[in-house]
């Protein structure tokens, strides 16, 4: 993997190391580890992966209770 998606991710999203591993159940120790080796295990993996998917579909819930709101608000 030529890029480290945990170091993609965490300035994706603003976050540092602790932040990350807090949100997807690692400690800061392990997330470093996996920066300083270039090596970030299968379900570490999975993890940022699904932890990116949640995000983006709390923001798309949000984007629909906006729009709930708009048409109520027509109404």
């Amino acid at each position: 993997m030529s890029d480290n998606i945990v170091k993609k991710v965490c300035k994706e999203l603003g976050l540092t190391y602790r932040e990350l591993g807090e949100a997807i159940g690692y400690s800061e120790g392990a997330i470093k580890t996996a920066v300083s080796t270039g090596k970030v295990s299968e379900p570490m993996q999975k993890a940022i992966e699904l932890y990116r998917k949640n995000l983006e579909l709390q923001k798309e819930l949000e984007r629909f209770e906006q729009f709930k709101d708009l048409i109520r608000s027509i109404k």
